[in-house]
């Protein structure tokens, strides 16, 4: 539990902190597509050769990168077995009745791939943007649906609040289990069904303190006369500076260079 990592902010001094969280959250949105769209061995050297450069620059430990993957090992580990053996190609080697391809390998290690780059540049965004931050860039750029009807106020603060409480549940659904299982809870024998029926004492009380949460949240929001984004001021202005424009041209760089290394 405690290694998922997902809305917890890691306060650094580098030149990813200090950019506008706008020109984050874009990018991060941008480099998802050129991920996705990228193609063949070179465009997949180059954006792992980015992701790294990326993480250097940010000056986020390794150990807590590596830490936001673990959740999603099995899935990578799931995601490699079902293309090995479902591709048609030469075949590497024979396991029993399923036969391990060349293109099975190669499209398995491609999807993985693009699995890890994505997570990375995601856990990046919240390591890097503190929630106040990325209330207010997400808020920026939603701001032209206003039009239309759209809160985007408060669909930012829902989404902000939501990955700050994350952490908060889970360091509490890891006290929970710790306690039933001081008291004979057993979660690790029997089968499936078994399994899931001993978790119903964990989400019970999990439930409860949430909705608790929030009750004390919302209670702690109206006695500070918080009442959405009408007439809301900002302490600190959102205001491009040089340093964004420059990540913006590199993140046109990338494009420019996926795009060459997949056609040429």
């Amino acid at each position: 539990m405690t290694d998922i990592t997902i809305g917890q902010f890691f306060p650094a001094d580098s030149i990813l902190h200090k950019l506008d969280p706008r020109t984050k959250i874009i990018s991060v949105f941008v480099l998802i597509i050129v991920i996705f769209s990228a193609k063949g061995t070179p465009s997949y050297i180059f954006l792992t050769a980015v992701t790294c450069a990326t993480v250097f620059i940010s000056k986020i430990p390794p150990l807590m990168i590596l830490k936001s993957l673990k959740p999603i090992s099995w899935i990578i580990f799931f995601t490699l077995l079902i293309h090995f053996f479902t591709h048609d190609g030469e075949i590497l080697f024979e396991l029993g009745i399923f036969q391990v391809t060349d293109e099975g390998v190669k499209f398995g290690v491609e999807v993985s791939l693009r699995l890890v780059l994505i997570i990375i540049f995601s856990s990046l965004l919240t390591f890097t943007t503190s929630p106040i931050q990325l209330t207010d860039g997400l808020e920026k750029i939603l701001s032209p649906l206003k039009i239309i009807g759209v809160p985007a106020h408060e669909f930012a603060m829902m989404m902000t609040i939501s990955l700050r409480f994350i952490p908060t549940l889970i360091e509490e659904l890891d006290k929970i289990i710790k306690a039933q299982k001081s008291r004979g809870v057993d979660f690790e024998s029997g089968n499936l069904i078994q399994r899931l029926k001993s978790f119903v004492p964990v989400l019970v009380p999990l439930f409860i303190s949430a909705f608790r949460r929030a009750d004390e949240l919302a209670m702690a929001m109206e006695a500070r006369s918080y009442r959405g984004g009408a007439g809301r001021t900002h302490f600190r202005r959102l205001k491009f500076e040089r340093k964004d424009f420059f990540a913006a041209a590199t993140i046109i760089l990338i494009i420019a260079v996926t795009v060459g290394l997949r056609f040429f």
